[in-house]
């Protein structure tokens, strides 16, 4: 494992080093799920072939196993193709392992400029009015929790419910590598769940087998906010969602499904 200052290092084709920022904060042999849907959604975007009129839309993670600290190899292929929409499917392989994620992504045909635009301005405050908070107790140095600087315009980590955060990415996705805006949203978008807890961590988990993120325009800025919200059902069901925004304003949402129990 590399500890240089990015999440990951490009060791050849398709294949990556993670460095020791992409540790989630639950287990120090684990990423942190937002730095490898940002390496599938970066995968997308680099497919050879791909069109320069095609925007990512949508954006389904499906999360079988917790993805290792470990090398990984990132494959891609088109599911369908046709004049105004592709469909791509990347995968996430550790090496020696099986398959631990896969993102289908829908994308569709753009021309700018070619109808009237409705997108509301600014709906929540900006990070430059969101103090800085401190993030729940992690038993390790570095990690997520380090290479993302979290400013809350409402509630916190350690308060239970809604919460309006903005998040910043502070290393690159890729070492010696521009960091696009598409990295940058789902880089956070995982988060949802986390800023918006309605339990104590300390006694339940709430863990997201999924993933999905609709962007009805091409985020800008360094910064993206999740106003998120949690439910929960005494079955042990949960739903994450988040209103995705940059300083412009929002641009997407998205939800998570949640495993939900009492810790052992």
């Amino acid at each position: 494992m590399s500890e240089a200052e990015a999440f990951y290092e490009r060791a050849d084709q398709g294949r990556f080093l993670p460095t020791d920022c992409t540790r989630g904060p639950w287990d120090a042999g684990s990423q942190h799920a937002g730095p490898p849907a940002a390496l599938l959604g970066l995968a997308v975007e680099q497919r050879p072939g791909g069109r320069p009129d095609m925007r990512v839309a949508r954006l389904t993670y499906e999360i079988m196993r917790p993805v290792p600290i470990r090398p990984l190899t990132v494959a891609t292929r088109v599911l369908r193709s046709g004049r105004s929409t592709e469909l791509v499917e990347a995968t996430l392989t550790p090496d020696g392992g099986e398959e631990v994620m896969r993102a289908t992504v829908l994308l569709m045909k753009t021309a700018p400029h070619s109808v009237p635009e409705v997108s509301p301005g600014p709906q929540v405050p900006g990070p430059a009015a969101a103090p800085l908070k401190a993030f729940f107790p992690v038993p390790w140095d570095r990690g997520y929790h380090t290479a993302m600087e979290v400013r809350f315009a409402a509630g916190s980590f350690l308060e239970p419910g809604p919460a309006t955060a903005w998040m910043r990415m502070r290393v690159p996705l890729v070492a010696g590598e521009e960091t696009t805006p598409l990295s940058r949203v789902l880089t956070a978008a995982d988060s949802g769940n986390g800023v918006s807890a309605e339990l104590d961590f300390r006694r339940h988990v709430f863990i997201n087998t999924d993933l999905t993120v609709n962007l009805h325009r091409h985020p800008e800025g360094e910064w993206v906010c999740l106003d998120a919200r949690t439910l929960v059902d005494g079955a042990g069901l949960g739903l994450a969602e988040s209103a995705l925004h940059d300083e412009k304003g929002p641009l997407g949402r998205s939800t998570q499904s949640l495993y939900v129990s009492a810790r052992d």
